[in-house]
């Protein structure tokens, strides 16, 4: 079985012009050192503290996009319509997806139907919906705390349901997508998740909280209980991070840190929940884009840092406030100089962004718009109308936004159907590294499914660069390209006992799989799960080895505690059936065999090995059935076709 590793869904944004943009510089300020709550020794309180004092910003702010972004499933928390009876077909897939509520639970089922009658149909519970409801609302199932994304996506602005970003034109992973801590800490306060697994969490807060751009909140909680108190007017608090008192860089930071996506590398020895509002975000990761050929007009979803720092707005009115000494009152142009994050769009108004445009661009008589006032009125006299206009993203369907980037209104950019990838771009820092570079042009093409060329460019720069540190990205881009005997040819650099990173130590277990080099396949297996002892994937993979080297009690009991940590795992039932098989136990080899295509019935494996077992049992009828049903799903599957062959002679 070959390990997937989902993610959000990525789409490029793309640049083919040349452009000045403000990168986060690497020097410390003496004014980020002194805050009190970037040590680590600070705890989050929860923003029901921060509400005791609060109450009108708390009352305000959880009626904003951030405030609602996240929820346990109920009906309140929906958004979505279902007066109707509402069914998403993937012609990919050949699935049907319905949702529904039951005794206010939320459901969604899959199934498939032959003519008019179903002949699969699975359903699994909602346990969160992420999204404020703005723009949509997704929906995540909890298995025993690992977290995946369900393929039905609510989009409020068009009103309809659809697949989720991602999941159209074949892309459907339908119940597989992890949700990781970077996805799930940008859509939500910060989350408990479990050492070495991508998606097992120990605890899920409900929506974005104070803390998110104050930082954690103990010191300041302490202080003022104690009586310490500060006029904020005058002074700065030092206990807790006011971003508005923050230089500019550090500003666009705390919004960049959710509002830039794109592909992070991180720094080594840094994770996600390590960066603090006020502290350099290029000091923990590096967001990398792609950029095309002669294309500039489309954008992403959370874009809106990225964007605005290409604005002449933005440039000018901050180049001569480059020192990071400088605090927000003597600039013109941050993202708070627009928005409040405490009080919804939908309630700020369209005068209070106007006024943001008219503190600069007006004279002493009239505000500077080269418009008639006659078609400013027919736009409403609203700034952003004309100059950050709605369109649609390329990585959300059915949702429109404002792109962020101010700018005379222009024709409509026609975007050629053929883009040439011209390469990957640092948003955040100037100065990176060739290793940084070599990382996100593979995390490109392995996250992504970015444009294969990046490989070449990486490949270039390894060759550049024969130092040990490097050995992981080679592995890795070597990994991608199916390239196992250059995996198994540097495994002799590799002390596995001196090993720290699981990823690694898998993809060297498997090329040695792959070359029937059971003994040591099940050594950096068995290292990868001694590093990430929750990670599914490893163990059903070391399972895997001791099942070719018949330690099949072994393989039994990691499958069946894989199992009983998670039972949504069709490759553990499949792994357990074969072993079962080899044991000779046909009842229990097919009772796993079912139980894997109950969850995918286009499991092609599954599919095989039963068909194999009918076989065994002189079930010809059935047999054929199975290998059918497998060149429905892949016509092109030659191994299947001998083997009818063989069937029917």
């Amino acid at each position: 079985m070959k390990v997937k590793k989902n993610f959000l869904w990525f789409a490029a944004i793309l640049i083919g012009i040349s452009f000045q943009i403000f990168c986060n510089s690497n020097e410390s300020t003496t004014i980020e050192s002194k805050y009190l709550n970037h040590n680590d020794s600070v705890k989050y309180v929860g923003m029901q503290q921060c509400r005791a004092c609060h109450a009108d910003i708390y009352n305000s702010f959880i009626e904003t996009g951030m405030g609602k972004s996240f929820d346990l499933a109920t009906p309140q928390k929906s958004s979505a319509d279902f007066t109707k009876h509402h069914v998403v077909y993937d012609k990919f897939k050949n699935m049907y997806y319905h949702p529904y509520w039951k005794n206010n639970t939320m459901y969604i089922i899959e199934f498939r139907l032959e003519e008019k009658d179903t002949i699969y149909k699975r359903t699994e519970k909602v346990d969160y919906i992420i999204g404020s409801g703005q723009h949509t609302n997704s929906h995540l199932m909890n298995v025993n705390g690992y977290i995946y994304q369900l393929p039905l996506t609510w989009y409020a602005q068009l009103q309809k349901w659809d697949l989720p970003p991602g999941f159209e034109n074949g892309s459907n992973s339908r119940f597989s997508r992890t949700i990781e801590f970077e996805c799930m800490s940008c859509h939500n306060a910060f989350p408990s998740v479990t050492d070495f697994t991508a998606n097992k969490f120990v605890n899920i807060p409900n929506g974005i909280d104070c803390e998110r751009c104050h930082g954690p909140g103990e010191a300041h909680l302490k202080d003022k209980i104690a009586g310490n108190l500060v006029d904020t007017a005058h002074e700065i608090d030092y206990t807790i991070v006011n971003p508005k008192k923050l230089p500019w860089e550090r500003q666009i930071d705390v919004c960049q840190r959710c509002h830039l996506q794109g592909n992070s590398i991180l720094k080594e020895g840094k994770t996600f929940k390590d960066f603090k509002p006020g502290m350099v975000l290029s000091d923990f990761w590096e967001v990398y884009m792609p950029k095309y050929k002669g294309q500039n007009d489309e954008f992403i979803m959370a874009s809106h840092a990225q964007r605005l720092q290409l604005s002449k707005c933005f440039i000018e009115s901050n180049k001569q406030n480059k020192t990071s000494g400088k605090n927000f009152e003597t600039l013109n142009l941050t993202c708070i100089t627009c928005h409040n994050p405490h009080v919804s769009v939908k309630k700020t108004g369209t005068q209070i962004f106007n006024n943001a445009c008219i503190k600069c661009h007006s004279s002493n008589t009239q505000t500077v718009c080269a418009e008639t006032e006659k078609n400013r009125m027919v736009k409403q006299n609203d700034c952003s109308s004309c100059h950050m206009p709605r369109s649609g993203t390329i990585d959300i369907p059915h949702v429109s936004v404002h792109d962020h980037w101010i700018k005379k209104p222009t024709k409509k950019y026609e975007i050629d159907k053929i883009k040439e990838f011209a390469g990957l771009y640092c948003i955040n820092n100037s100065t990176t590294t060739d290793l940084s570079k070599t990382k996100a042009l593979i995390n490109y093409v392995e996250k992504f499914n970015g444009d294969k060329i990046a490989l070449l460019q990486a490949n270039d720069l390894i060759k550049n660069n024969k130092e040990m540190d490097w050995l992981a990205a080679q592995i890795q881009m070597y990994f991608l390209q199916n390239d196992f005997e250059s995996i198994v040819n540097k495994a002799s650099f590799i002390n596995v006992n001196e090993q720290t990173n699981a990823w690694l130590c898998y993809r060297v277990g498997q090329a040695f799989l792959s070359k029937n080099d059971f003994v040591r396949a099940e050594l950096f297996f068995e290292k990868a799960v001694s590093l990430s002892p929750q990670s599914i994937d490893f163990i059903d993979k070391l399972a895997q080895a001791k099942i070719m080297l018949n330690k099949l009690d072994e393989a039994i009991s990691l499958l069946n505690n894989n199992l009983k940590t998670n039972n949504k795992q069709e490759g553990s039932y499949v792994n357990l059936g074969f072993t079962y098989l080899k044991q000779n136990n046909i009842a229990l080899a097919k009772n796993n065999y079912n139980k894997a295509l109950a969850l995918n019935p286009d499991n092609e494996q599954a599919l095989l090995n039963l068909a194999a077992v009918y076989n065994i049992e002189n079930n010809k009828v059935e047999s054929l059935k199975l290998l059918k049903r497998i060149l429905v799903i892949n016509p092109k599957n030659e191994e299947v076709k001998q083997l009818m062959g063989k069937l029917l002679q």
